[in-house]
């Protein structure tokens, strides 16, 4: 599976680890039961605070998608719910346009230039 966060992003850390489960999860990297990396592990590899894997990690577990076991760590217990993913990511999109005056068209452009 493919870790990778933008530490110069706006997006948070903690919402870039998520979301690297999320995709994970979708294209079959994790499956239901499979172990995620420790946090001080993950954490050391990703070159951030420890702390910052385990919100996104408690983050999931809020979501469903996670769940913790003493002596047997963080795995996966189903797939995140996809649509609404994109939903809540597509709502944050029109926010921030909102904020900085950017427009439907704007927004929509933007889009495109990126896919």
């Amino acid at each position: 599976m493919r870790w990778n966060v933008d530490l110069h992003s706006r997006l948070p850390l903690r919402d870039q680890i998520a979301d690297c489960v999320r995709r994970g999860v979708t294209a079959g990297d994790l499956r239901v039961g499979d172990p995620l990396p420790p946090a001080a592990e993950l954490a050391e590899a990703l070159d951030v605070d420890r702390n910052t894997v385990l919100a996104a990690y408690r983050g999931l577990r809020t979501e469903g998608v996670l769940e913790f076991r003493r002596g047997r760590g963080v795995r996966v217990v189903r797939a995140p719910e996809r649509e609404q993913a994109v939903v809540d990511a597509a709502a944050m999109l029109v926010d921030a346009g909102r904020a900085h005056g950017v427009g439907r068209e704007g927004l929509i452009q933007l889009i495109r230039e990126m896919t």
